[in-house]
């Protein structure tokens, strides 16, 4: 089995979405589904405010673009805080979009090519959820084209392995 479950987590920690596609994972209920989304958002949180090189490395100011002569100064890099958990029975992939909204991608471990997927699934968000205009922001995803869309490329996922 490739990709086990998606929990997507808005930007104050709540379960807004949760689809399990495989038998991989312990079912789980809706309460503990809502403290796994609490507490991955709190420990986000934490990791991003680790970052024991920096001030230990001196940085390098980055060249300057310049548009007509005017240079244009650059945005560091946002902390990502936790990216990946990998233990011996299956891998969580997060990815936090510049809104603060978090997905989360359960795969087996074997399971390759999951930027791609995450990036797919992100764009089926995109397209079915926030393009919607009965959608409320921050509100739990109840719509059934993402739904479709997302079931048939998680099965076109997990039947090609």
């Amino acid at each position: 089995m490739g990709v086990l479950a998606l929990i997507v987590i808005n930007k104050a920690g709540g379960l807004i979405y949760n689809r399990t596609f495989g038998d991989g994972l312990n079912q789980l209920n809706t309460n503990d589904y809502l403290v796994l989304a609490g507490t991955f958002h709190g420990v986000h949180a934490i990791t991003a405010r680790l970052n024991p090189l920096k001030g230990l490395i001196p940085q390098q100011p980055p060249a300057a673009v310049t548009a007509g002569g005017v240079p244009i100064p650059s945005r560091p890099d946002p902390p990502s805080g936790l990216e990946v958990l990998e233990s011996e029975n299956f891998r969580l992939q997060c990815f936090n979009t510049l809104t603060g909204t978090k997905f989360l991608l359960f795969t087996d471990t074997m399971q390759t090519n999951i930027d791609v997927a995450m990036r797919k699934v992100y764009d089926l968000y995109s397209d079915y959820v926030m393009k919607n205009p009965f959608y409320q922001l921050e509100m739990p995803i109840r719509c059934e084209t993402f739904d479709r869309k997302l079931n048939s490329y998680i099965r076109e996922i997990n039947s090609s392995r």
